[in-house]
């Protein structure tokens, strides 16, 4: 995945230096594209859709670890292709992938 890649080499530069994991439930129930876990256990999750718009059901599994994860849930984020930045939930957003950039 190109988009792991370059977020891993944005990390680097970063403080702290964020553990990268995927995650997939042994059932496959459910699947997160990128986990960064930060010194301490606190995590962001990621997911990246081909969609100009996702909805919150596009975050739900972001939802699931949330719930699942508490306080260590820092906050979910879902890249995507529009142009516009908005809340999908409590402490999940969809952005576009360019603000990776910009």
């Amino acid at each position: 995945m190109r988009f792991a890649a370059q977020l891993r080499a944005e990390l680097v530069v970063s403080d702290g230096r964020p553990r990268l994991l995927h995650l997939r439930t042994e059932a496959g129930r459910h699947e997160i594209d990128l986990l960064a876990e930060r010194a301490g256990g606190n995590v962001v999750a990621i997911e990246v859709k081909a969609s100009a718009a996702p909805t919150a059901g596009d975050a739900a599994h972001l939802g699931w670890l949330r719930d699942r994860l508490g306080d260590r849930f820092q906050h979910g984020v879902v890249f995507h292709t529009g142009p516009h930045a908005y809340s999908l939930g409590d402490r999940v957003t969809a952005l576009p992938i360019c603000a990776l950039w910009s």
